[in-house]
């Protein structure tokens, strides 16, 4: 019988948006496994840009299997058409297995989920909808605020079980390269809720530096998002998108990342320290 690992070795995985969050990290999960990994991105040796289709197939073909993580969001217009489009050449380029990065709780993403499930005829697939990242607080878009020491979001004082992006990355590894999970969703959270305000608070106490949380509206929200040179469409749908998000329906605990991985998902806390310093509790 081969070994797993022999076996692995011989598969060519395509990541996409391979220098984002999840995609990095993939990468070098897969790579470590000792897959062969392409590491589609719009600078990479890999060329690959959702917004230029005619990118898709070349880094389709002859490829095993591909992690599918859109940008901007599922939920954004066009998400759906692109995964008719990305699910139509990945079957007709042979590809036998997709893990879908999605978001929990988002109907428009579930719009675009069923598109490519549809499209890509004969071709497994696995979808992951996580929960709002941790890592969106240390190298993502409310970054530059924590540095400041000032949190500002539209999350008013609801709860949300923050999922560690290194979570994810196993979890979606795992989807890739081990059988039973075709045709399967995968919701991953944290393992509790926890508040904007308890997340300044946390950050605050491993860091050693003051960072506030301030809520404000969709509204503000959209205005800040412009000021930093989105354009009014982008901005509004952005702020509409997290406030949706972030007003209470998503604060429940799931078991994903323990159902798949056999392992508690790690807690903001430890999160927190691990990226700010200091011990977690």
């Amino acid at each position: 019988m081969q070994d797993p690992q022999d076996l692995l070795s011989t598969r060519t995985i395509l990541v996409t948006s391979a220098s984002g969050k999840t995609g990095r990290r993939v990468a070098e999960r897969l790579g470590a496994r000792g897959a062969t990994v392409r590491a589609g991105s719009r600078t990479g040796e890999t060329p690959f840009d959702w917004e230029d289709p005619a990118t898709w197939a070349p880094a389709l073909r002859g490829a095993d299997a591909a992690y599918v993580a859109y940008y901007p969001d599922l939920a954004a217009p066009g998400g759906a058409e692109a995964m008719r489009t990305f699910g139509r050449l990945a079957a007709e380029c042979g590809v036998r297995r997709l893990t879908l990065l999605s978001g929990r709780g988002e109907p428009e993403a579930v719009v675009a989920e069923e598109a490519l499930r549809a499209a890509a005829t004969g071709v497994e697939l696995t979808v992951v909808r996580a929960s709002f990242f941790a890592q969106n607080f240390s190298e993502g878009l409310l970054a530059d605020g924590v540095a400041e020491g000032v949190l500002v979001f539209p999350a008013g004082d609801t709860a949300e079980p923050f999922v560690d992006v290194d979570d994810l990355a196993d979890v979606v590894v795992e989807t890739l390269t081990v059988d039973g999970h075709a045709g399967r969703v995968h919701e991953v959270t944290g393992p509790r809720p926890v508040g904007f305000a308890e997340v300044a608070a946390e950050i605050s106490r491993v860091w050693g530096r003051p960072v506030v949380y301030r809520a404000v509206s969709e509204a503000d929200y959209a205005e800040l998002l412009t000021g930093f040179g989105l354009s009014a469409p982008e901005a509004g749908w952005l702020a509409a998108l997290f406030a949706t998000l972030l007003d209470g329906h998503n604060a429940s605990v799931t078991d994903g990342v323990k159902r798949v991985l056999g392992r508690e998902p790690r807690s903001f806390a430890a999160f927190a320290a691990e990226a700010w310093g200091g011990p977690a509790r």
